[in-house]
């Protein structure tokens, strides 16, 4: 994009990743249910067949409307060139395929655009909830066209976490608490409930990758909660590294017992704990 050309309001950004996601939508469903072939590949991620059919799409409707940003998803090789784009399009073209592939309902489709590290537009699509997810940088976040915001959870104690049971079981911090860990497969739509309230915090696991968090972290902050690592300091996107270290996702009340927690865990394991 030529230096004098100012870019697209937020506003008409969010309308394209809108509109894209909703034809990726139209695009997976197509595939849900009816035994897509699947593979795994060299880290023995699995992907499917509706993976690249959703990421071709997506690909062939996004960069032709923005043809300077860059583009990094899941399912493409990077070449770098997004490093020195304007904006980046960061993609997965479905964000829990296990759970996609055995026709759950907890799978996503988590688009991000980031500007100087950071989410300025998302849009996180569940299809088979009939749930959208939309936020811009300042602009608050919505499900399905309503405001979302964290929950007023105060403390562990009767909390929901998105969180792996071995983080709290045996734990002296939480041995006597009561806290629910629902499981979805999808890291995104994790996230995104915890953004809009319906659970109440997480930990995610060192090596997310940005394609896993950009849409996600812009619902959450955005809905008035944090994502961030055990410093405190917020994930930077679209960079030469795409893994983050371990972060914690949370409404702002349950931030600092839950960095205590992972801190605690990784004492206690000799779990490497590594900030930004």
């Amino acid at each position: 994009m030529p230096a004098d050309e100012r870019l697209p309001p937020l506003e008409d950004e969010l309308a394209l990743l809108t509109e894209a996601v909703a034809a990726a939508a139209e695009r997976a469903i197509g595939f849900h249910g009816k035994e897509p072939k699947s593979w795994h590949k060299a880290n023995n991620s699995p992907v499917s067949e509706a993976d690249i059919a959703v990421e071709t799409l997506l690909e062939a409707t996004l960069r032709p409307a923005r043809p300077s940003y860059g583009w990094l998803s899941e399912e493409t090789a990077d070449d770098g060139s997004r490093l020195t784009a304007p904006r980046t399009f960061i993609v997965d073209p479905i964000d829990g395929t296990r759970d996609f592939v055995a026709v759950g309902r907890n799978w996503s489709i988590p688009i991000a655009l980031v500007e100087n590290g950071r989410p300025v537009a998302a849009v996180l699509m569940a299809p088979a909830r009939g749930e959208i997810f939309r936020a811009i940088a300042g602009g608050g976040a919505t499900l399905n066209g309503k405001p979302i915001h964290v929950s007023a959870q105060e403390g562990l104690d009767g909390s929901r976490l998105a969180i792996t049971r071995r983080f709290t079981r045996d734990e002296p911090e939480t041995a006597d608490l009561t806290i629910d860990t629902p499981f979805f497969a999808s890291l995104a739509y994790r996230l995104a409930r915890i953004a809009d309230g319906r659970l109440d915090g997480g930990l995610i696991r060192p090596d997310a990758q940005d394609w896993d968090l950009a849409a996600a972290d812009l619902l959450l902050h955005e809905a008035g909660g944090s994502l961030a690592d055990l410093e405190g300091k917020m994930p930077r996107y679209d960079r030469r590294t795409t893994a983050h270290p371990v972060l914690v996702a949370a409404t702002p009340s349950l931030v600092a017992p839950l960095v205590r927690l992972a801190l605690s865990f990784a004492a206690r394991h000799g779990v490497p704990v590594t900030p930004y």
